[in-house]
């Protein structure tokens, strides 16, 4: 019974097909949440696939429904094994994105893996099926070496995070008790680079809102109307130059981080190296804040982005001054910015510049900026156990540069959070060809199972 003992014991899991057999039963149910129709398969992941598993692991489970209507159901699975050990809290979601089944490459398909070399190809092998099956099967290993944890676990599974987790705040308010932990570990997101663990310990907040200028009904012949009739598309696109430029920088003060960058998120963001392995797309160095490295850009800064822009009709265009212009924006921010005051701080300078035709319009859902500091003692422990199992150095990200819900744990839990993601920034997530890398998953479940191990060796931060 050795630590090098479960690290074998997973290598064999790995090697054995376990791990893809446990994999292709996941990736076969059609989790769309996105899809109104498919909230049987979100019920079916839990009942017949996640609840028999872990009961087979020694965790007693109970569903839950969402305090959301329409939303996806709950599991949260215990296994606690004394009163005097410490609680981990763990979390994945099994809902992914439409399958986009027509779109895939020749040979793919999105509900069943194919194995192309190093990529293993299928909807959910990389967000999140593949992460969650990584970090529970990585338990099972300790599990059967050592015949115990050593701690106990809470690990909860939403079946809504693709839709932006409608009621998972809800949630955790209401079964806080049952949700109680030390710490928060948990998988999602990319790498910040293939070949090296990374951790990071909050994300990055997003609010998306709408852009839009109507000023008439109908378009009319330019020929006839054009220089006497504004163009919507023209006053939009000064608009939002007025507001980001054209390299990038944000221009607006109140879009920017309310304080400077702490310098312990400097210091571990610095000199990062941002590789996204292959297929991934060059970075411009010259677009962002001028002066900041590539690192202090993507984890410690906000950002404005411009996702769509529509006047006339692109696909057919006319000759015809178009009535109206749409512009579908969001803001990336960090800590301690507020994304309440990005509304009122875009309409006061929209209507100080001549723009006051221009409306704003706000999602509804917000995720809020979270972040833990490089220096807390958990994220120093975590660091050393996968140093230890992987012999390289561990990037650290005081945040994630996209967005997760980490505020539900964090905030409403009150709980230090950890992600050690298994996945790569070139994975094809969200789009056709969705696959995890068998190298980062092999190297995956070596170091969660060194984790788990080390957890219950009780030297953990108290």
């Amino acid at each position: 019974m050795s630590r090098q003992a479960a690290i074998e014991r997973i290598d064999s899991y790995l090697n054995g097909g376990g791990f893809l057999a446990d994999l292709e039963r996941r990736v076969a149910i059609h989790t769309e949440s996105q899809e109104d129709s498919q909230i049987g398969e979100l019920h079916r992941y839990l009942d017949n696939e996640m609840e028999p598993y872990l009961n087979e692991m020694g965790f007693s489970c109970e569903k839950f429904e969402n305090p959301i209507e329409g939303g996806g159901p709950f599991l949260i699975a215990t296994r606690h094994e004394a009163d005097d050990l410490q609680t981990v809290l763990s979390y994945g979601h099994g809902d992914v994105v439409r399958g986009y089944d027509d779109q895939w490459r020749e040979g793919l398909k999105p509900w069943s893996i194919v194995k192309d070399g190093d990529r293993w190809y299928g909807r959910g092998t990389a967000d999140n099926k593949g992460q969650h099956t990584i970090n529970i099967s990585a338990m099972k290993a300790v599990l059967e070496e050592r015949g115990a944890l050593g701690f106990n676990v809470k690990i909860l599974i939403e079946t809504g995070e693709e839709r932006g987790s409608p009621g998972l705040r809800e949630f955790c308010k209401a079964e806080a008790e049952n949700l109680k932990a030390d710490v928060l570990v948990a998988s999602d997101g990319p790498r910040l680079s293939p070949e090296r663990p990374t951790i990071f310990m909050g994300s990055r907040g997003v609010f998306n809102f709408t852009m839009r200028l109507n000023m008439r009904e109908g378009g009319h012949h330019s020929g006839n109307w054009g220089g006497l009739l504004a163009n919507p598309g023209v006053i939009l696109t000064h608009a939002i130059s007025s507001i980001v430029s054209p390299k990038g920088e944000v221009l607006l003060k109140g879009l920017r981080p309310p304080e400077p960058m702490p310098e312990s998120v400097r210091n571990a963001i610095r000199d990062l190296v941002i590789d996204g392995g292959e297929g991934a797309p060059e970075i411009d160095p010259d677009w962002g804040e001028p002066g900041f490295s590539a690192g202090e850009k993507v984890f410690g800064w906000n950002t404005f982005e411009v996702l769509a822009f529509t006047t006339g009709t692109p696909n057919k265009p006319v000759n015809a001054v178009p009535p109206t212009a749409e512009a579908v924006c969001h803001i990336r921010f960090v800590p301690p910015t507020d994304p309440n005051t990005f509304l009122p701080c875009v309409r006061e300078h929209l209507d100080a510049n001549g723009f006051e035709m221009v409306e704003l319009i706000a999602e509804r859902e917000c995720l809020n900026a979270t972040r833990l500091d490089p220096d807390h003692p958990w994220a120093k422990w975590v660091v050393g156990s996968l140093e230890e199992t992987s012999g390289r150095k561990v990037d650290v990200l005081p945040n994630l540069g996209g967005s997760l819900p980490n505020d539900a744990f964090s905030e409403i839990l009150g709980l230090p959070t950890i992600w050690v993601p298994h996945s790569y920034a070139a994975c094809s997530q969200h789009a056709p060809n969705e696959h995890i890398l068998e190298s980062v998953s092999k190297d995956a479940l070596q170091i969660m199972t060194g984790l788990w191990w080390d957890m219950g060796d009780g030297n953990t931060p108290r």
